[in-house]
């Protein structure tokens, strides 16, 4: 009538298997070295929207804007980035989805 539960986490037994082998040891976290900022490199305070030539390398074959790790854009440009392309966007210099 009444089933009791199981805790909860898994499998019954909480073993680890021994079939399994480590390869390596524990997986190393990789670091990588920072890119650095092209925007603070050419020391642009202000980004204009109407400007967009200056953006369009930061963003993907498909219209999406490229994340700070793989552009190498601090944190405060990239927000800039964000926003210049966004209203240039609205503005249609750029386009929402490319085709």
């Amino acid at each position: 009538m009444f089933k009791p539960m199981r805790p909860m986490g898994g499998r019954k037994d909480d073993k680890k298997d021994p079939r399994k082998k480590l390869k390596d040891g524990p997986r190393k976290k990789r670091v990588y070295k920072k890119k650095p900022c092209k925007f603070c490199m050419e020391k642009i305070t202000s980004l204009d929207y109407l400007e967009y030539q200056k953006f369009q390398r930061f963003l993907t074959e498909r219209g999406k804007i490229m994340p700070s790790r793989i552009s190498g854009s601090c944190a405060k440009h990239q927000r800039m980035l964000a926003r210049a392309v966004k209203k240039a966007r609205v503005m249609a210099l750029v386009p929402f989805v490319a085709e």
